[in-house]
């Protein structure tokens, strides 16, 4: 039985309070995590701040930069202990988590660091009023604490997403992972000690939101800034939190994101690339595609090819070759995903495939298993394409027109992501210029330059991190001025 303790100022910390991590494959019990209390929650966030001002403060942005690399090929070299962790925290297949998660979770540190050496700012010459001369500049400094509140679905990949620019930067951070999903932010405590990371600089609490780690965390009034991932709800809730303090926030929150396939696609890829965006990490995938358009000409073509590839999904263990879908995280979440596919039906959806839970054998058969589901049939009315569902799922409908394809496309509160399927790429780059979304993929999903702006638009998010965009939330922007 494997204890996930938390990690403050550079030590591993038991506390008296513990609860199950269960193994959403087959519901067993692999861990017991300790949960902090407040007391737990100050002591992270004062080594934070303690560490803020001292060697970590003093350290150069080579030598920090440095370690940050350290950091990456350290989890490199430990790549199969991270693997596991996020295979038993997640179920997700192996092929996915190792292709993935690892090897872009290692990244984020290096491409961050690279970022934070290489950034210019600011400076003008000017005349002053009495005829002579002054230079201004810009300088940037870290904007101190950062807490930093992690999703279950991208748990290593999304948690250094947000650490690598920070630690960049120069601040400190204390994390909050998911409840579900506590295992390689536990472990990347034993990297940062591993290459040197001084104590404080990087601290894990564990626990829930309310009245537990995360609600004492995001009001902590030591914490200089808050980044979260996760569902709009919890944004909202940790934005109140924020208002206290005039605290910034960077927000990725929920999507309802729409999928616009042309009759002149290429129909292959263009399978491909839904069903990747439709079902991959069993539609657990803030940019997964709920919402699919597809031109009337191609209609009940595409709908019959979506099903076949559907259908021929293999849902299992992690280490199961073959394996192309894994479990929901939790009972939860599969009980959320089941009532929207209840309410599907209720509202005359025509059930092209799936629906329901598929039949597993032997201990699986008590994980969280839904199959993969295709809609049509619905108005745009419905649950199912107003609000997200967070499963491995799509409804399906037909349009006439770019100008129409447009406004489906827009007819929601959320603004996330969009990907566009047409070999016009006039008119891809027309409609990219007109979906009210913060990315927009052209024949293509998940495609993902690591210097360009990632974030959403409406009640998908505030704010942009990704390459410089990061250093506008991670410092704060000093201007300088010297009379010559």
């Amino acid at each position: 039985m494997k204890d996930f303790l938390n990690f403050i100022n550079g030590e591993f910390v038991a506390t008296g309070k513990t609860f199950d991590k269960r193994t959403p494959v087959d519901n067993s019990v692999i861990g017991r995590v300790h949960e902090a209390g407040r007391s737990d929650v100050d002591a992270a966030v004062m080594a934070a701040r303690r560490a803020l001002k001292g060697d970590w403060a003093r350290m150069t942005v080579v030598k920090r930069t440095e370690m940050l690399y350290a950091v990456a090929d350290e989890i490199n070299r430990r790549f199969d202990d991270f693997l596991q962790a996020e295979l038993a925290d997640t179920g997700k297949p192996h092929v996915l988590a190792s292709h993935v998660d690892i090897p872009r979770g290692a990244a984020n540190f290096k491409v961050f660091a690279d970022i934070v050496k290489n950034v210019p700012t600011e400076s003008f010459m000017m005349d002053t009023p009495d005829g002579g001369k002054a230079v201004s500049y810009g300088l940037r400094t870290p904007l101190g604490v950062i807490a930093v509140v992690c999703p279950w679905n991208l748990p290593l990949l999304l948690m250094t997403w947000k650490v690598g620019p920070a630690l960049a930067c120069g601040n400190t951070v204390v994390v909050k992972p998911s409840e579900e999903t506590p295992g390689t932010a536990t472990l990347l405590g034993e990297v940062m000690n591993k290459v040197g990371v001084p104590p404080g600089v990087y601290n894990v609490v564990h626990g829930f939101g309310p009245d537990s780690a995360g609600q004492f965390l995001t009001q902590h009034p030591q914490v200089s800034g808050i980044t979260f991932t996760g569902e709009t709800r919890t944004g909202e809730a940790i934005m109140a939190a924020a208002a206290k303090g005039v605290r910034p926030v960077s927000f990725e929150l929920g999507g309802k994101n729409a999928g616009i396939v042309f009759a002149d696609c290429d129909f292959d890829k263009a399978i491909a690339g839904i069903t990747r965006s439709s079902f991959e990490n069993c539609g657990q995938v803030c940019l997964g595609t709920e919402r699919v358009y597809v031109q009337r000409p191609i209609f009940d073509k595409f709908v019959q090819a979506l099903k076949a590839k559907a259908e021929g999904m293999k849902l299992g263990s992690p280490n199961e070759p073959g394996v192309t879908m894994g479990p929901l995280i939790s009972a939860e979440h599969k009980r959320k995903v089941m009532s929207y596919y209840a309410k599907a039906k209720a509202e005359g959806a025509t059930v092209v495939t799936g629906g329901g839970e598929p039949p597993m054998t032997g201990a699986l058969a008590e994980g969280h298993w839904v199959q993969p589901t295709i809609w049509t049939g619905l108005p745009e009315s419905s649950a199912v394409i107003r609000e997200e569902v967070f499963g491995p799922c799509c409804h399906i409908a037909p349009f006439d027109t770019e100008e129409e394809a447009v406004a489906l496309a827009n007819a929601t509160d959320y603004g996330l992501a969009t990907t566009i399927w047409t070999q016009d790429i006039s008119r891809a780059n027309r409609l990219a210029a007109q979906i009210e979304v913060g990315l927009c993929w052209i024949n293509s999903w998940f495609l993902r330059d690591l210097r360009t702006s990632f974030g959403g638009a409406k009640a998908s998010g505030i704010g942009r991190e990704g390459g410089v965009h990061s250093l506008e939330f991670y410092t704060e922007l000093r201007n300088v001025m010297v009379k010559l």
